[in-house]
């Protein structure tokens, strides 16, 4: 194949072990998935905003501004439930340019993978450990996902990744809510599409150090999450796209909360 050999990369399991949540983590992510799924099931009427920049490149500034919404969140406690977005991993629409703090954990030096891996590990026990919220990434690579399954209340699949097959099983076997996003050339039924596929079951192959063959339940906590337009037309799009979704979900047999 036409590839160098860098490096041999640990296993999630050996990552874990060396960077662990402590048990007061553990009990404060369990308490939020909770939250966040009652959302989803319809037992709760609060809000969902899963909010942040689309790129985090430096620890420093994002455990600034998730501090300061935790008093935002506090206060609006009652209505909203805030999932703070810390994207680790940055898509790239040509593959060229800086591809996020996984690659690049400092952007001013070479891509390393490995100190990639456990740099956005620390960043999100860090986030959880001083802020109490357990966070949203983006699920770029599928394999990666479980560097950080402990630490994750919310994943996304991005409009470059909606399409893809191995997205689409691994997000079937998530316990967590995953938003899947319309890709770049705007067709809602992508996105749709990929909703339906990973609400059934799959097997598959599926590898973070070793190669396993591995079957998924069925899942039903799944979200669309297309991006906003600017003002004025905003409420008018968001309003389109929402009915837009719950006659495809209606036509497909899929639960909602507003079913």
């Amino acid at each position: 194949m036409n590839m160098d050999f860098k490096r041999e990369m640990p296993t999630a399991r050996v990552i874990k072990e060396m960077y662990p949540l402590t048990d007061e983590m553990q009990a404060q992510k369990k308490k939020n998935d909770a939250e966040i799924s009652a959302i989803f099931t319809g037992e709760s009427d609060k809000l969902l905003l899963v909010i942040g920049p689309c790129s985090a490149d430096r620890g420093d500034a994002v455990l600034d501004y998730i501090s300061r919404l935790r008093t935002v969140a506090d206060r609006v406690s009652d209505k909203i439930v805030i999932c703070p977005r810390i994207y680790t991993n940055k898509p790239r629409t040509t593959g060229d340019g800086y591809k996020g703090m996984l690659h690049q954990p400092d952007p001013n030096n070479a891509p390393d993978m490995l100190k990639g891996l456990i740099t956005i590990r620390k960043l999100h026990i860090s986030a959880l450990e001083q802020t109490g919220f357990s966070c949203a990434d983006e699920m770029l690579y599928p394999e990666n996902h479980q560097y950080l399954s402990d630490c994750l209340s919310y994943v996304a699949v991005g409009a470059r990744s909606v399409e893809n097959q191995n997205h689409r099983l691994t997000a079937s076997g998530l316990d967590i809510p995953v938003g899947m996003k319309n890709p770049t050339g705007g067709d809602l039924s992508v996105m749709m599409n990929a909703i339906t596929a990973a609400q059934h079951c799959h097997t598959f192959v599926y590898s973070a150090g070793r190669c396993r063959a591995r079957a998924t339940r069925s899942r039903t906590q799944f979200c669309e999450a297309t991006p906003a337009k600017t003002a004025p037309r905003c409420r008018t799009t968001i309003m389109k796209t929402l009915n837009i979704f719950l006659s495809f979900t209606k036509k497909a047999g899929l639960k909602t909360p507003l079913s």
